[in-house]
């Protein structure tokens, strides 16, 4: 008798999140074995390009509530890793950046999750990773276009898979 296919086996929003969870859950173990909370990597990770980034898009990119993401800069930039701006043009609206301290904090975790990165997707060859990446973007974008979110292109996603 064949084995019967369960519906959430095929469905691509369980697999994804199966897969998110599965691969991240990895990575998580190293950033506590490292000193840090896992939302608190996401958020030191979207900072790490040192562009600074408003506490809202700075909270969709961590897929964290907006409270928790601003809970977490206190207690951060009472750590000297990360500070916030004004807003050149908007009063409303509060930037936040990492401090060249916070830079080297996450310096070394960065590099274990590239590598940790590099682990994961070697099994598949450079060109198809490059192309799973390309489709994730696009479904990202579309999606949240559709959901009057904000457009990520290539140079404002966080870094493939860096958030883990």
């Amino acid at each position: 008798m064949p084995a019967t296919v369960r519906f959430v086996d095929g469905y691509l929003p369980a697999l994804l999140a199966l897969a998110s969870q599965l691969i991240s859950g990895e990575f998580h173990e190293v950033v506590r074995q490292h000193g840090f909370s896992v939302s608190e990597w996401r958020v030191m990770a979207s900072l790490a390009d040192g562009d600074p980034i408003s506490i809202g898009d700075l909270a969709q990119v961590t897929v964290t509530k907006q409270p928790t993401v601003t809970r977490l800069l206190d207690r951060m930039e009472s750590k000297g890793q990360v500070e916030r701006l004004p807003h050149p043009s908007d009063r409303r609206i509060t930037l936040v950046r990492i401090t060249p301290k916070g830079s080297r904090t996450i310096e070394r975790l960065i590099k274990l999750a590239r590598e940790h990165e590099s682990r994961v997707l070697e099994p598949f060859g450079l060109a198809r990773a490059e192309e799973l990446k390309k489709t994730l973007r696009q479904i990202i974008d579309l999606h949240a276009r559709r959901q009057g979110g904000h457009e990520l292109a290539d140079e404002h996603a966080p870094s493939d898979s860096v958030l883990g």
